[in-house]
Parts: structure tokens; C-alpha cells; sequence
């Protein structure tokens, strides 16, 4: 074959390239990310999860959560909101200018409960605007970014996912199917009693909710002389017989703790917010 080498080097190069661009770019640009300052301030971001929460990890991975929910929160765009921190010593001229910019106040009597958002939805030169006419007429005022997107809507996150936020996950579980919530930002949402009871009947804390029982991730008991402190304080319908206690097993309780390590609420200079 007169041409092999010459084939063989082409399909070399193109399989070379792929790999070049698919699996050592993607290194090079963050295998060797580090933590990141969390904006106005001097604390870094993200800090490593507590052992207990790494473990969980697995068992998450191993119980196929990836497959029904996401980790990944989207983002369509900012917003700013202007909030009234003081009204200064001439709250009557700050009053008249907040209610010239289109400000709702319906009650014109000082003083209003302070620091207040006055005004929401806009761009950021409409926000500089606006702060510099109550600024101007004696008030004090601060300007705060707020994402916007469906997830932020559907209060799945206070801002996009980015790649500062898996720093410390091996390996990573976006997943690709939303048949439950995102669980991105999960731990500010809810305590590990309640991802506990979450996990053994779903419908006990959400109604109508179609994720499978993980009962297999429990143990159902005889009470001893005393009830376990880690037993589950489930409503009637979903408690165990008389006598008997619901007691999550080491695993339940590592899961517990993954999925309320699941916070991402720290404002980044790659994603801004006011938290």
C-alpha cells in the first residue's frame, strides 16, 4: 500500500489534536486551579469537605443521584438593585427623589426599616443613576449585583456554577438529567435531618415528589431501653410500628452530610453577587 505512512501519520494527527483539545487543554487550564479569594474579603474559596461529607460522595456516586439530578446552576445574565442604607439628615429630600426615580413608598414617613431595596431589575448605569441622585440629596445608598436564569428563579442558586466550585470533587458530578432539583447550592436549602427524611420517604417533606425511597439505607428497629438519638422523627403516616425506630445507617448519614456540603453562595470575582 503506497499510501499507508502517509495515512497512518494523518490519523495520527487528527487523533493527537482530539486529544490535545479534548483531554490536555482542559488540563493545563484547570488542573491547576487553586482557591480563590471570595470577593471583599480575605477569606479563600472553596475549603476542602469534612471527611464525613467526601465519604458521601461515593455513596452518592454509587447510588446513581448523578443520573436523576444535576450539579450545575445556570446563569442568563445580572441585574443590580439599589438599597436605601440611610436617609441621611434630609430624609424629606431623599423621600421626594426616591419617589421622582419611580420608587414605591407608599409609606412617606421616617424612619422606614433601614437598610431597604428600593429599586430592582436594573443595569448597572441605571443603578449608578439613581445612587447618585439620593446620594446627592443627602442619602446613603449601596448597589448589589443579583444574577438572573431560570435555576436562580426556581431558587436552585444564588449565581452560576464555575469551576472554582469542584476544586476539591474527584470525580465531578454534573450529570445531564433534571428528573429531581438541581443540588448544586442543596445545603443552603436544607439540614441533614431533613436530606435524612428525604432520603427514607420523599413524600414525608415533599408532596407529590417522585424520587424512589432509599430505604435500603436504613435500618428499622426494636427501640431499646432508650430511642436512639439519630432516629428519624417521621409524620404518622411514614413511622414504623409501634415499638420500632427508623435509624439511618453510616452510609445514610455520609450522604446526609455530602449533600449538605452542597453550598455555593460565596460571591466570586468570576460570579459576582451580593450575598
Amino acid at each position: 500500500m503506497k499510501n499507508g505512512a502517509l495515512i497512518f501519520l494523518a490519523v495520527f494527527v487528527a487523533l493527537g489534536g482530539s486529544w490535545c483539545g479534548f483531554v490536555l487543554a482542559p488540563e493545563l487550564q484547570l488542573g491547576g486551579a487553586k482557591q480563590t479569594t471570595i470577593l471583599n474579603s480575605s477569606d479563600v474559596y472553596p475549603v476542602g469537605r469534612p471527611g464525613e461529607a467526601t465519604q458521601g460522595s461515593s455513596v452518592y456516586r454509587a447510588n446513581g443521584c448523578a443520573v436523576c439530578h444535576t450539579e450545575q446552576v445556570r446563569q442568563t445574565g445580572i441585574t443590580c438593585e439599589v438599597v436605601l442604607t440611610d436617609a441621611g439628615k434630609t430624609p424629606a429630600a431623599v423621600t421626594k427623589v426616591c419617589v421622582d426615580i419611580g420608587v414605591n413608598m407608599t409609606d412617606r414617613t421616617w424612619p422606614l426599616p433601614l437598610p431597604k431595596t428600593i429599586l430592582t431589575g436594573l443595569t448597572k448605569e441605571e443603578a449608578d443613576a439613581a445612587s447618585g441622585k439620593i446620594t446627592t440629596a443627602g442619602g446613603k445608598v449601596e448597589i448589589h449585583i443579583a444574577a438572573t436564569g431560570p435555576d436562580i428563579a426556581r431558587g436552585w442558586g444564588m449565581r452560576q456554577s464555575v469551576a472554582e466550585d469542584y476544586l476539591y470533587d474527584q470525580p465531578v458530578q454534573l450529570g445531564s438529567l433534571r428528573a429531581g432539583p438541581d443540588l448544586a447550592n442543596a445545603g443552603a436549602r436544607a439540614d441533614a435531618n431533613w436530606q435524612l427524611l428525604h432520603l427514607y420517604a420523599p413524600k414525608s417533606v415533599m408532596k407529590g415528589s417522585t424520587m424512589p425511597p432509599f430505604r435500603y439505607l436504613f435500618e428499622v428497629r426494636k427501640i431499646g431501653r432508650e430511642p436512639s438519638p439519630d432516629a428519624l422523627k417521621l409524620p404518622p403516616e411514614f413511622a414504623p410500628h409501634a415499638g420500632y425506630e427508623v435509624v439511618p445507617t453510616p452510609e445514610a448519614m455520609e450522604l446526609a452530610a455530602y449533600l449538605s456540603s452542597l453550598r455555593a453562595t460565596a460571591p466570586l470575582y468570576s460570579a459576582p453577587i451580593a450575598p
